[in-house]
This record gives structure tokens, sequence and C-alpha cells, in this order.
């Protein structure tokens, strides 16, 4: 099973399709990230470099990304991966440091990519995948997927933090507010988000001069890492995907889930 699947092959001979669409379902992005790449010159449709949001492509095109040729993806995963600390989820990182990319099978060929991020010192719940339409509806602020974080910090952490976090505080002229802030010890919150803006739970810990030794996430949305032990991978069951659909309001479709 997958979500929301729209390619020339489901289409039909003679079907047609948005450039950056194409992109995402070929594995070389998720469709917002598609878009820069057009945008900063990267692509070309038949040799013909486009660099302006529109153009459609069709099956006897040629679709190049930095003049490697594109193949729409046949098969498509949902990878589930407990990230543990100091690893980058990025796909190149210019100074060496480990990526958790690196974490999953070398046998996996498809360009995988993660749907949000966790920060570098972070662990827990990353989800990898090559179906870049699920990547953008599922990383998209309107999904509404709520984040779930256990946050243990080096020293206690006041009442007013976990108020100020709830009712939403102005750092740098941003505003950051917690769907829900939860006690778990002096030092030890449960903290549910929404939107998740860039390093927020650090940004509002740092603002209240805490810092936090384990910062670990273990939900996105209907999905729950339970035991899986850190380092450790296993790709999601139609279960869960159909509960991200529906959590989504998304389509679910066919069956070329591997």
């Amino acid at each position: 099973m997958r979500l929301n699947v729209l390619n020339l092959i489901d289409a039909g001979p003679g079907a047609v399709m948005r450039l950056q669409v194409f992109l995402a379902h070929a594995g070389a992005a998720s469709r917002r990230s598609a878009e820069k790449l057009i945008t900063d010159g990267r692509v070309t449709v038949n040799g013909r470099l486009v660099v302006v949001l529109g153009e459609k492509v069709g099956e006897g095109d040629e679709v190049c990304l930095d003049g490697r040729p594109l193949k729409l993806e046949k098969r498509f995963r949902y990878i589930l991966l407990n990230k543990p600390p100091l690893y980058i989820c990025s796909s190149f990182d210019p100074q060496g440091r480990p990526l958790a990319l690196d974490l999953l099978p070398p046998e996996f060929e498809e360009r995988l990519y993660s749907i949000g991020r966790l920060d570098y010192r972070s662990s827990g719940l990353i989800i990898f995948t090559n179906d870049g339409n699920m990547a953008s509806m599922l990383g998209h602020p309107r999904s509404e997927l709520e984040k779930e974080y256990l946050v243990e910090a080096s020293g206690s952490i006041p009442d007013k933090t976990i108020d100020d976090f709830k009712n939403g505080i102005s750092i740098d002229n941003v505003l950051y507010q917690a769907l829900k802030v939860e006690r778990l010890g002096r030092k030890s919150l449960r903290i549910v988000l929404v939107e998740g803006k860039n390093r927020e739970i650090r940004r509002v810990f740092s603002f209240f001069h805490l810092h936090p030794l384990k910062l670990q996430r273990v939900r996105v949305g209907p999905i729950r890492m339970d035991d899986l032990e850190e380092g450790k991978w296993r790709p999601l069951t139609d279960g869960e995907l159909e509960r991200l659909a529906v959590c989504c309001a998304l389509p679910v479709t066919g069956s070329r889930k591997t």
C-alpha cells in the first residue's frame, strides 16, 4: 500500500504531470524541495534548462537533475528509524559527521529522504521515504501532525517555563507555542508540538537558561517508536500508513509498498 499515488504509470499512456510532481515521484526530493531544484536551475527537460514552475512532462520526456537522468519510482519505501544522538538527518554533511541514512541497509538503492528532521544532538523517531508526494503532504504545516518529545533538562524546570510554552512565548519575534506540556519530574517534560519550528524546544529552553540533556521524539502523528532500539529501523506497516492517511486526509491507493 502507498499514499497519494499520482504518476504516469497509473495515469496511462499520453498522460502528463507537473515537473515538480515528476521529481517528487522520481525520488529526487519532496515536492516543495523539487520546486527549489527547478528554480535553482538544476533540472533539464529534453536537454532544455527549466527554471520556471509550471512545466509539464510526459512519458517520452527525458528529465535530468544535475545532468543525471531520472525515472519514476516503481517501488516506494516507508522506513521508521530510531535515530541516535550525534547523527545528521541529511544526505551529506561537509563536516563529515555520521548520517542517519548510514544506519539503513545498503541494499536500499532508492534515494530516501526524511520527513521532517531531528537536529544533531536529538534522538528518536524519524521517517524516511522515497515517496516525494507523501513527504510533501506530511511535512506541510496544514497536515497538523503532532510530534511528541521526552525532554530531560540539566536543571530544575520552573513552572513558568511550562506555562509560557503552553500559552505562547515570543523569542526574537518568533512565537513558540506547544500544544501540550506535561511535567514528568523536576527536570523532565513530555512536550507535544504541531507546527514544530526549527529547534523549537531547544530555543525555548535556552531562553530560560536551561539545557536539554536528552531530547527524544517518540511519536509522529499516529506513529509511535515503542520498543524499537536506538539505531535500528523497521518498515511502516500497512496499518500505520492507513492511519497516517486518515490523520492527514490523504487518499490511500495502490499496492506497491515494499
